[in-house]
């Protein structure tokens, strides 16, 4: 499997697939700390990014949603203090799209980038 990161989002019809029982260990295992929660029987993929400051985790949302964006995807964001919860599904088919593991990679790869 190609590096998640160095992905692309296709564009997610209501009728594409989710990512399956089977290829979700494997996804899992390729990302770095993200949690699959459930919240309403949707699956999601969910991580906190910690910071110096406001601020700081204000810069790092900025290029999440920059590379929301860019990838024509975006996740729900919760910018606190020294905090930054991201977390990734695909609204049209109410769960999990391989999109959601490439933009989590792509998550983690700008939160590196900052630190």
């Amino acid at each position: 499997m190609n590096r998640l990161e160095e992905g692309s989002c296709e564009a997610c019809r209501m009728d594409a697939p989710m990512v399956s029982p089977d290829e979700m260990p494997g996804l899992l295992n390729a990302l770095d700390g993200w949690e699959l929660k459930q919240p309403e029987g949707v699956q999601q993929l969910e991580k906190a990014f910690s910071f110096p400051s406001f601020a700081a985790a204000m810069e790092f949302a900025n290029r999440v949603g920059n590379a929301a964006e860019t990838e024509n995807h975006h996740p729900a964001m919760l910018l606190e203090w020294g905090k930054a919860t991201v977390t990734w599904w695909s609204h049209k088919i109410g769960g999990l799209h391989m999109n959601d593991f490439i933009m989590a990679a792509k998550t983690d790869q700008l939160y590196r980038d900052q630190h």
